[in-house]
């Protein structure tokens, strides 16, 4: 076969009205096998920061990596292909970045791991590309560079995997025609898929609702369980075929960085531990509101209603010790920096405790208050006492990890269920990881 690795990242051909960075590896993937190029791996599915106001849903780039032995043309061909397929009259920014050669520059690895985490300006990815001597191509403004060096550099240190399946061209746009038993039934029977239904709500949680190309997007820990997941499946429409892919969906990758209380910078990703400040604020609509201190600083914090767990947050009291993980909110008029809580973890929990009036010891009956600062008097024996008195009481709340219901999850959301494992399967060429149905 061919002597020459070419690694191909790519990013940002979508937009809300239209296609999928996916699709476009999807077509890409068939133009490459049919032009005789080998996969080395399966395609890999980067989800990056969660937080970057100007993403698409899924904040999504691809890289793709093929042994060839006539990599100017499949260059020549792929950057054909982004062309045709970018969605640039309705915003799509799209890049295209060429590697060739087995190994990954150190310098990509960093950008890689940072844009998970931090917010990356596309001017830091063309800086790259001329470090680096990387060939890259765009259109629009160029912001598909930064997901596409990212997908290419960012190292898997856990992985799932991912089968995205794809409609055919007359259904684009069109609404989504799925049986919710099936999808219920098979995340009973395949509980190495995850996210799929929401039991709560009566919700199937694998179809998106925008009008692009994805028809479903089913996740879990190995390719042979998406197979067999994906057999279950009642699409009410013939599907054009599906593509499996390496990602870190559910790694909850994006929260391993320390987020520093001092340094607070808006859409950074991470967590931060320390101790209640006092008790948690329920407003408007049921979101809460709690001061972490870390490191000497107030860090602002909330917790939204649609997370499921706010009333958890509204159990904390001050002194409690807990680690929050999320992502910074922008300061607005009358209003700091936020994080919005994805995670809370409760490290230590203070004594629960109620002030009552005292208790008479002779009569057994709770004294009266005799006017500010008088102290308290029975009103049978008139015995006497100076104050309020103390009680414990049980709390509500446990040292635990609490997380979003599964209907509130994000992409890079680690479900329970996936707690403590790690995944890093070899890529099997013998399985039918790339398929277009026969019209």
């Amino acid at each position: 076969m061919g002597h020459t690795t070419l690694q191909i990242g790519l990013d940002d051909t979508d937009s809300v009205r239209g296609m999928c960075t996916t699709f476009l590896a999807y077509a890409m993937v068939g133009m490459l096998r049919d032009q005789g190029a080998r996969f080395l791996d399966y395609p890999r599915l980067v989800r990056l920061n969660p937080n970057i106001p100007w993403k698409t849903r899924g904040n999504g780039a691809v890289a793709l990596k093929v042994r060839t032995d006539d990599a100017p043309r499949l260059k020549e061909m792929a950057l054909d292909m982004m062309e045709s397929h970018a969605d640039t009259a309705n915003g799509a920014n799209p890049g295209l970045v060429f590697l060739e050669g087995d190994d990954m520059p150190g310098e990509m690895s960093r950008f890689g791991s940072l844009a998970l985490w931090r917010l990356i300006r596309r001017q830091d990815a063309r800086r790259l590309v001329r470090r680096c001597g990387l060939e890259s191509h765009h259109l629009g403004n160029g912001q598909g560079l930064v997901g596409a060096i990212a997908a290419l550099g960012y190292r898997f240190g856990d992985n799932t995997m991912e089968m995205l399946s794809y409609r055919r061209g007359d259904r684009f746009g069109t609404r989504r025609d799925i049986s919710a038993p099936s999808v219920r039934r098979m995340q009973e029977e395949v509980p190495s898929t995850f996210g799929s239904y929401d039991v709560r709500r009566d919700r199937v949680l694998i179809t998106p609702g925008g009008p692009d190309p994805v028809f479903y997007g089913i996740r879990g820990e190995d390719p042979k369980s998406l197979l067999r997941a994906s057999e279950m499946i009642k699409a009410g429409e013939p599907l054009a075929g599906y593509l499996l892919f390496r990602s870190n969906q559910g790694t909850g990758d994006h929260l391993q960085n320390r987020l520093d209380a001092r340094d607070l910078r808006p859409y950074d990703s991470g967590v931060i531990s320390g101790t209640v400040a006092a008790k948690p604020v329920t407003g408007r609509g049921g979101n809460v509101f709690l001061d972490v201190v870390s490191g000497g600083r107030n860090v602002c914090c909330a917790v939204y209603r649609e997370t499921g767990i706010a009333t958890t947050a509204g159990e904390l009291i001050a002194g409690d010790g807990i680690q929050v993980g999320g992502g910074i909110r922008r300061a607005a008029p009358g209003r700091p920096r936020t994080l919005n809580v994805e995670f809370i973890r409760v490290l230590r929990l203070e004594r629960g405790t109620v002030w009552t009036n005292p208790a008479c010891p002779q009569c057994k009956k709770r004294m009266k208050s005799r006017g500010q600062n008088q102290g308290y008097r029975c009103q049978i024996c008139k015995m006497q006492s100076p104050a309020r008195v103390s009680r414990p009481v049980p709390r509500d709340i446990r040292r635990d990890l609490y997380i979003p219901a599964v209907g509130a999850h994000r992409h890079l959301t680690r479900p329970r269920q996936r707690l403590g494992r790690i995944n890093n399967a070899a890529f099997d060429d013998e399985l039918p990881w790339f398929v277009v149905y026969r019209k």
